[in-house]
């Protein structure tokens, strides 16, 4: 829609309309490149517009009255009470591959609370606005965050649209809890007074200050404003523990990972702190520097060096923050802005979670299904569904969706493996190994695949844990009576040519590994299934940016 959008009116505008348009006959003339570079400039200034301002009924009128120009970013740009576009983290694997992606960099690694994406908005008379990293409005689920607000302004702040993490703690202790505590929570028509699941906001970034977007402001300015200008208020709103650092740090990096692990996060993210406008710009995914509005210099100068306020109680801060400055890098590098830039993943954001190395462990499952991929894979199946085998009723019950591990020439390889007789596929050789309809013996409660496999092979998978599940069947009533298990981050590693399906995992086998995983981490909280879909939904996301 976008797209289409963006060329319409830079091709066309409605009659009146006095804003300059392009002559399809001279873009017939350009050269391939040229055209590329006009077509993808029109297409970022409407989405960026969109990720800043997602409403239809605001983008259009707009357009219809200027059309494709800068001025879309300010027309249409970050507007008190309605969500932008979150900024999102790339996934990395391990520690070693962050480091190395940030070398020569300042960064910051944060806790990954396991908890629920949060955008506050608050207007100069008090209005509160909360919604998801979904842009779904929840602000009647969280009253007790509505009237937390007027506490947290510092002195000066009028309007403000900051993000952080929503988790379930332990209000006298602090004691962080799980997600699935949080999902237990009423989500429409709270009453504080019947609130029975406490939560804290941990706050990780301001987009929005009295009537100025912060958007083009580098990390570490928009987090001292945040820091300087509210107010920490301990088991209610305080900030994400963080640790500063660069590449160097590598051993403070390794123990604020395993500390973020030890207090029942999901893992950390990590941040580059600073743009570094000394670098050239070599052309890369990321796209342009946006620009916008500047912020009033007179306020910035005035706040951004004061200390972070605490209300009461006492205590020090949670944050153990170790600034280096060590300047930019020698070598000519792509540059890693530290802007926020909506519904973009990138890797001046990246998210290090429980790596594989965690888990020794790999499972030989069945692949049962699958769905269209998208973009350049939208001619392949991607993410494909795997299963354990129940030895006691033979039937294959669904454990995991995988997208990870696999190669092109191995997608390429499975669709024609995998036929389901679609000519637009460039197969075209007749239905082969595929149902259009779930076979009896195969239990899957989640959405409808595009096509059914016919079971034959086995491939081994590796993972980072089990999670309890309300949609996968697998070992359901072997664990939990009610729930299966679930695999987070399955990653293929290779086809076992050497057995067949009945010398597939079992799930009494998934079972067993998932109590000796508990078993290693007694203290460690029960991660639910609904988490485990929200890891599922990221690797996805990040699949669908890399297409």
């Amino acid at each position: 829609m976008l797209i289409a959008l963006s060329r319409a009116f830079l091709l066309s505008k409605p009659p009146g309309a006095e804003f300059a348009t392009k002559d399809p006959k001279a873009l017939a003339k350009l050269k391939k490149e040229e055209l590329a570079e006009i077509w993808a400039r029109s297409e970022e200034l409407v989405k960026a517009s969109y990720a800043r301002h997602p409403d239809y009924n605001d983008l259009i009128p707009v357009l219809l009255e200027i059309g494709i120009s800068e001025e879309l970013l300010v027309r249409c740009g970050l507007t008190l009470h309605i969500p932008l576009r979150p900024m999102l983290g790339n996934i990395t694997r391990d520690l070693s591959e962050m480091l190395t992606k940030l070398q020569g960099r300042d960064f910051t690694c944060e806790y990954k609370y396991d908890g629920q994406r949060a955008q506050v908005h608050c207007d100069s008379n008090g209005k509160v606005s909360i919604f998801s990293r979904h842009l779904e409005l929840m602000t009647d689920k969280y009253p007790d965050l509505v009237a937390l607000v007027p506490k947290i302004r510092g002195e000066g702040v009028e309007s403000f649209i900051l993000e952080g993490e929503v988790v379930a703690v332990d209000r006298a202790t602090g004691e962080l809890k799980n997600f699935q505590t949080l999902t237990n929570r009423a989500r429409k028509d709270v009453a504080i007074g019947a609130i029975t699941i406490d939560v804290c906001l941990f706050a990780f970034d301001l987009m929005y200050l009295n009537g100025q977007p912060l958007l083009d402001q580098p990390f570490r300015h928009r987090r001292d404003l945040l820091r300087s200008l509210f107010v920490e208020i301990p088991h209610h709103f305080t900030w994400v523990r963080s640790l500063d650092a660069t590449s160097q740090d590598s051993e403070s990096v390794l123990e604020f990972f395993k500390s973020a692990l030890d207090s029942k996060c999901e893992g950390i993210m990590v941040k580059t702190l600073d743009n570094l406008p000394d670098l050239e710009y070599c052309g890369d995914k990321e796209g342009p520097e946006q620009t916008g509005p500047e912020l009033n210099s007179s306020f910035t100068a005035k706040n951004s060096g004061s200390k972070s306020k605490r209300r009461d109680n006492g205590g020090s801060s949670n944050n153990n923050n170790n600034n280096n400055n060590n300047g930019p890098p020698k070598s000519r590098r792509k540059p890693l802005l530290a802007t926020y830039e909506p519904d973009k993943r990138l890797d001046s954001w990246l998210k290090v979670k429980k790596d594989y190395s965690s888990s020794s462990d790999t499972l030989d499952l069945i692949p049962i299904a699958a769905w269209h991929g998208q973009g350049r894979k939208a001619k392949w199946w991607s993410p494909i569904l795997l299963a354990v085998r129940n030895e006691e009723t033979g039937c294959l019950e669904a454990v995991c969706k995988c997208m990870s591990g696999f190669t092109d020439a191995f997608y390429k390889a499975n669709r024609e493996f995998y036929d389901d007789g679609d000519e637009d596929s460039g197969v075209g050789r007749g239905r082969r190994n595929t149902h259009a309809r779930k076979p009896g013996f195969v239990e899957y409660a989640g959405g409808v695949p595009d096509v059914w496999f016919e079971p034959c092979e086995v491939w081994e998978v590796a993972f980072a844990d089990i999670t309890v599940s309300p949609t996968y069947t697998a070992a359901i009533g072997l664990a939990k009576e009610d729930r299966g298990l679930s695999l987070r981050f399955p990653r293929f590693l290779r086809k076992r040519e050497d057995k067949g399906i009945e010398e597939a995992s079992t799930s009494a086998y998934l079972a067993a590994l998932w109590r000796k995983q508990e078993a290693r981490a007694p203290q460690a909280a029960e991660t639910a299934g609904q988490a485990a879909e929200e890891d599922e939904l990221d690797d996805e996301e990040a699949a669908a940016a890399e297409e």
